[in-house]
């Protein structure tokens, strides 16, 4: 049985235009694909036949010595010089195996038609990404846990992240590879995160693309205003009221703090406006075992609702101490 030749190898006639040249061999490159037809001998042989033809007819200069010479296209300059006088003879030479055969289905055809078909993906680390998350100062002082859901790019499991199903691309992730999925992940927030930190979460970023790794997880912290405190960098500030007769003659105060309450000696005649220094019972400082330290401003509480006694007291004091010259 005579050979076929290439043009009836690959469907087309001897006019075929490069694109009807590549559109043949996609076809039936594609039906006859190892991958697709594993342990089908007859199925290999038939690829090898259709690479064969293809990397000829697919080629100008190969196919005009083809067009021209038929099978012994190899051997066109041995035919020149034979027309010249030159001695020529056929030698048996061995088919060159084409680069094909060693491809699989998806380089295959990504190396041949670029943004017809997806190509094999470059290994190619995950995307960061940043969360926005609130805390109140006590869970910024004690530190804190949060679970927190978002989007996040997972293989397609349809095509299990290869981006083709059937031979197509993927229909689910649209030749992609990856799907958008929601998933809760439980994060750590440290003591001492003040409004503007930045905490970095391993790993736990976009999905990595062919085996690489994913990115980071950054979260964005903001911390509410409190009620009683005032923070200043790792400082607080609070503001205590004291009775008027505390602070004339001295006493306790019981002073608030974020980790439960502290008495404080408050000396006689303290005056209005004063503050005291609590050490160390400020803010933690993020990644340190420093702290602030708690300021805590008096501010004297005048009686009301005198009695007439009290009031008589107040007079009797008034005297004893007279009044400053204006």
């Amino acid at each position: 049985m005579a050979k076929k030749s290439y043009y009836e190898t690959l469907g087309i006639n001897r006019n075929a235009t490069e694109k009807e040249i590549k559109q043949a061999f996609r076809k039936l490159a594609r039906k006859c694909h190892p991958d697709v037809n594993p342990a089908n001998q007859e199925a290999e042989a038939r690829f090898k036949e259709i690479n064969e033809a293809y990397e000829v007819i697919s080629d100008k200069a190969k196919r005009q010595k083809y067009d021209q010479y038929g099978e012994q296209w190899q051997h066109a300059e041995q035919f020149a010089r034979s027309q010249t006088g030159a001695p020529f003879g056929f030698r048996q030479s061995r088919t060159r195996t084409s680069p094909f055969a060693e491809m699989d289905l998806d380089s295959l055809f990504g190396n041949l038609f670029g943004g017809n078909e997806r190509r094999r993906p470059k290994p190619r680390r995950g995307q960061n990404i940043e969360h926005a998350v609130e805390v109140t100062l006590e869970e910024a002082f004690n530190g804190s846990q949060r679970t927190i859901s978002m989007e996040t790019q997972e293989p397609c499991p349809n095509c299990r992240g290869t981006g083709f199903k059937q031979k197509a691309p993927c229909p689910s992730c649209r030749g992609s590879g990856q799907s958008t999925s929601l998933k809760r992940i439980q994060v750590k927030i440290p003591p001492g995160v003040n409004t503007g930190s930045r905490i970095r979460i391993a790993g736990k970023g976009g999905l990595g693309q062919a085996g690489a790794t994913s990115g980071d997880l950054y979260l964005l912290i903001s911390v509410k205003p409190h009620a009683r405190f005032e923070r200043r960098g790792d400082d607080l500030y609070l503001e205590v009221p004291i009775p008027l007769t505390v602070a004339l003659l001295g006493g306790e105060l019981t002073i608030p703090t974020l980790k439960g309450n502290l008495a404080l000696k408050v000396p006689p005649e303290t005056q209005n406006g004063r503050s005291f220094k609590l050490s160390r019972q400020g803010m933690p400082h993020l990644g340190s075992d420093s702290r602030g330290n708690l300021m805590a401003k008096v501010k004297v509480v005048l009686p009301t609702k005198l009695t007439e006694e009290e009031k008589q007291l107040i007079k009797r004091l008034d005297e004893l101490r007279p009044n400053p010259k204006s």
